[in-house]
């Protein structure tokens, strides 16, 4: 865990004229030493000029550091004692117990801290609280590469930057066994209900395999509920995006429950496409952003608004066969300038305008894989501080982990969409009436 300190210092109004008042939890600093006062309660400010004199420019902000958390610890043990240090009063519901040691990693180095304990009762400070998973993770990666000997230059001066002086092969093994157990659970957990829409789409990550740098895809499923919740549905890594692996990813979806699924959005991918038919016999969106530009690469790029405009006519129909109808004018006009771009369209047209035929309510986050693109970045922000995993277990850990943060922060919020248009998609069959049939009675 890695800790800023912003440090408030209330400085005197004139020399020999006492503190200028504050908060009650502002720290006060006493840089000049002027009066020597006692107080029952503990001593709540830092002789700067001392921690100046005893410590070099380096050490100075560490130690300042650790002095500031030591304080903020005390306060919050008298806090819980209900009185200061020596002093008696009918207030006071414990007593001191010495000090335990406990170190923190922060940007400044590694600061050593005493922790207070009392006879009855525990006290831990809030910021020594465990890390985050995805810091956690975070953490044992650099610390797996480190020690597996990928020490490289950027893997140094990560270290170095997160004040960590090294640890064993043990602690790293623990910590490691802690956050496999929770990713792991998160993954292969089992999916029940129908999932009616899917997203899925690649990132591409940098390992080491075989004594040599290989880029790796990173797939993300998340899928949408009849209930208009969206979860993160699965992760898969390999080698490219072939048939065989997203069959094989797919499969895996379904074996775990993944059923009702009417349309898969992504980027256009052929191996993908044919996985879908096979696996889910679903209907295949393809990314609308992704095929705009597709599009504007056959027409000079002065022409990009008019043509894209153009073709933004069909996205603002009211049906399907509506936009269909535009698509296909739309085609035809600038067919007559660009042969090429026409002929795209008139192979893209089913596949672009395929979220149409759902209904309005969700058509807005279905025509792209937009909903991915923020969980795709912060995918991006954590691997590129890492830059070159160690092993394919090192990806899973950490890109897992921040899935599983981003899922939990998903089901805090409100439907992803609207429940009642989901009755839209399984209509109630209607059963034909049957003629009235009169049997003649028996003589």
């Amino acid at each position: 865990m890695l800790v800023d300190f912003a440090v408030e210092i209330s400085l005197p109004f004139a020399p020999g004229i006492g503190w200028s008042p504050g908060l009650s939890d502002k720290v006060e600093f006493d840089d000049f030493n002027l009066t020597e006062r006692e107080f029952p309660m503990t001593d709540d400010r830092l002789p700067l000029a001392e921690l100046a004199a005893k410590s070099g420019d380096g050490d100075f902000l560490r130690a300042l550091a650790e002095s500031v958390l030591q304080l903020i610890m005390e306060a919050d043990v008298e806090g819980l004692i209900g009185a200061g240090r020596y002093e008696r009063g009918e207030a006071r519901q414990t007593w001191r117990n010495g000090y335990r040691e406990r170190s923190l990693d922060t940007r400044l180095g590694t600061l050593n801290l005493k922790i207070p304990k009392m006879r009855s009762g525990s006290y831990f400070p809030s910021f020594l609280e465990p890390r985050k998973t995805v810091e956690k993770a975070l953490v044992a990666v650099i610390q797996e590469a480190w020690i597996n000997g990928v020490s490289t230059r950027k893997v140094d001066e990560l270290v170095q930057a997160m004040g960590m002086t090294g640890i064993s092969k043990s602690s790293v093994s623990k910590l490691c066994k802690d956050i496999d157990e929770r990713v792991n659970a998160f993954l292969k957990r089992p999916l029940g209900g129908d999932w009616p829409y899917l997203w899925l789409d690649a990132t591409w990550l940098k390992m080491r395999e075989g004594g040599r740098i290989v880029s790796v895809a990173a797939i993300i499923a998340v899928a949408v509920n009849t209930e208009g919740k969206r979860e993160i549905v699965g992760l898969h890594i390999g080698p490219s995006e072939a048939e065989p692996f997203w069959t094989s990813f797919l499969r895996d979806l379904v074996r775990r429950g993944l059923s009702g699924v009417k349309l898969v959005v992504s980027d256009a991918h052929e191996g993908l496409k044919a996985a879908i038919t096979r696996v889910l016999g679903a209907t295949w969106q393809r990314c609308r952003v992704h095929a705009m530009r597709n599009a504007l690469a056959y027409v000079p790029k002065g022409q990009h608004t008019m043509v894209a405009a153009a073709i933004r006519q069909a996205f603002i129909q009211p049906d399907h066969d509506g936009a269909v109808q535009t698509w296909r004018h739309v085609a035809d006009q600038l067919r007559a300038r660009w042969p090429k771009l026409g002929a795209f369209m008139d192979d893209a047209e089913a596949d672009v305008l395929a979220y149409m035929a759902f209904p309005s309510q969700h058509r807005t986050k279905l025509h792209s894989t937009n909903p991915l693109e923020r969980l795709n970045k912060e995918v991006k922000r954590r691997a590129d501080v890492v830059g070159i995993f160690p092993t394919e277990d090192s990806i899973v850990r950490l890109i897992g982990a921040v899935l599983l943060e981003a899922n939990d922060e998903w089901q805090l919020q409100h439907r992803y969409m609207q429940v009642e248009a989901m009755a839209d998609l399984n209509p109630p069959a209607i059963e034909e009436e049957k003629p009235l049939q009169i049997t003649p009675r028996a003589a």
